[in-house]
């Protein structure tokens, strides 16, 4: 309709820049709204594949995930009907059609870490408060996960800084927390005249040390890594323990073998 008047003209805009305005604050209202709505969404369980019971930090990685996927949600919506009150339909998809391409030849890493983002919803990779290492485009970041959205993923540094890292660039995920034991070896020096009575002990003592150190998964395998002998042999006792204890029982490992060692009249080399 053309506008009789100049008044009749700004009030038309005035009312598009109105419905504007309605359209982006019911977006942000709905972006305020969006972690409650993904929080009531990610406790059906739809989204993890997984029995009921999920953990807590999965919950939390989810509802990252689905809050920023419902505020692009959202704004995408708040701008598509802001369009469509200068253009008609027919128009609108057509330019919908033409930006996509365009957008799709322009953006692709933006794509990547979206589509990459979509996919951390039903694979459950890594969570909110893992400690894991991301491998790409021949970089890697170490640290503890804060916050997963649908674009970027931030992880606290063991340095203390807040680290970015788009979802795209992540190749290879290394999850420390989801270890099944930590490797606890150590070293052992002997003279080699005492090699022989230094492995019959050890080798008797791998049953006790279980049940001594509460923390050993199991019985250690006795190697050398270097298979060399002079006049003195090198050992590794590889010892798997607890996920997360290896630090805490290496030395209670050492002092065990020191004592027995030493009642047995063999002196470890320095």
């Amino acid at each position: 309709m053309i506008p009789d008047s100049l008044t009749d003209f700004q009030a038309i805009w005035w009312g598009r820049i109105a419905l504007i305005a309605l359209f982006y604050l019911l977006a942000w209202i709905f972006h305020h709204l969006s972690s409650y709505l993904a929080q009531r969404i990610v406790q059906i369980n739809r989204f993890s594949g997984q029995r009921p019971g999920i953990r807590r930090e999965r919950l939390l990685t989810l509802r990252d995930l689905v809050s920023s996927g419902l505020t692009f949600l959202g704004f995408g919506l708040a701008t598509l009907f802001s369009l469509s009150l200068f253009v008609d339909a027919d128009t609108l998809v057509w330019m919908i059609g033409l930006f996509s391409a365009a957008f799709g030849l322009g953006a692709r890493p933006l794509i990547s870490d979206f589509l990459t983002g979509v996919s951390f919803i039903f694979e459950d990779t890594f969570d909110v408060g893992e400690k894991v290492e991301f491998t790409g485009a021949g970089n890697y970041v170490e640290g503890v996960v804060e916050v997963v959205n649908l674009r970027t993923t931030q992880i606290r540094a063991p340095t203390g800084e807040l680290l970015t890292v788009p979802n795209g660039e992540i190749r290879l995920v290394r999850n420390y927390s989801r270890g099944r034991f930590s490797v606890a070896d150590i070293t052992l020096k002997i003279e080699t005249g005492d090699l022989h009575r230094a492995v019959d002990l050890l080798t008797s003592m791998r049953q006790d040390a279980v049940t001594l150190l509460p923390n050993l998964l199991e019985p250690w395998q006795i190697i050398s890594t270097s298979g060399e002998m002079g006049q003195q042999t090198e050992l590794t006792l590889v010892a798997k323990a607890r996920f997360g204890k290896a630090a805490e029982m290496r030395p209670r490992l050492l002092t065990l073998v020191q004592e027995r060692l030493t009642e047995a009249g063999i002196s470890l080399v320095g």
